[in-house]
């Protein structure tokens, strides 16, 4: 059943539904990126950015880079620098319609994550992007976050998904390629599969640097 009339439409009939958080889960939102949390975003190769736009509609986005591409300004701010993309710019634009964001900081083989929540703004202050690290060119615009929310996750999520166990991964022949995928979403019958393939290799070689 999907009909929006069955939804939960308050927090308090949500809450009751559930038991109350611990005083730990409550207390454990430093607020402010400490020493442990730079330490964390220094090791991180990947974060995810949430982002939404002006009419409330949502976005989750990769960002990727070598461990420590995101800086720690201050221990109220890091800087995001663009990569080589497909130009869409979603976030980008989000952040400048709706002004926050929401992060979620990975590391290889570790099953807890940083939750960094709080106030964005697009930047292309150049001394704001001399501090950054270039993620395969220099970055022309920044997404500078001021920390509002700033905890540890636990690592339930990962050790349900076994995320990081490769016994656990599926066999890539059972999965479409990229290339298939792309081939049935673009819906051009024009389109082959080796025409698609020869472009992402293209766009690997050239648009990583």
């Amino acid at each position: 059943m999907h009909a929006q009339e069955q939804a939960i439409t308050s927090e308090g009939e949500l809450r009751g539904r559930f038991d109350e958080p611990s005083a730990r889960a409550l207390a454990k939102d430093v607020g402010r990126l400490d020493e442990m949390c730079v330490r964390l975003i220094a090791a991180s190769p990947f974060v995810v950015i949430g982002s939404a736009d002006a009419r409330g509609r949502a976005d989750v986005s990769p960002r990727g880079g070598p461990p420590g591409f995101v800086t720690v300004l201050d221990e109220g701010h890091l800087a995001i620098p663009d990569a080589t993309g497909n130009n869409r710019l979603d976030t980008f634009a989000n952040v400048i319609a709706g002004g926050r964001v929401g992060l979620l900081f990975l590391i290889p083989g570790r099953d807890t994550t940083l939750r960094v929540n709080g106030r964005a703004w697009v930047s292309a202050e150049p001394s704001l992007l001399e501090r950054l690290p270039a993620v395969g060119k220099p970055p022309r615009a920044a997404i500078v976050v001021a920390a509002e929310e700033v905890y540890a996750h636990c690592p339930k999520a990962f050790i349900r998904a076994r995320l990081w166990d490769p016994a656990s991964w599926p066999d890539p022949a059972t999965l479409p390629s990229s290339a298939e995928v792309t081939r049935a979403h673009l819906g051009d019958p024009a389109l082959t599969v080796e025409e698609i393939e020869a472009t992402e290799r293209e766009s690997l070689r050239h648009r990583l640097a």
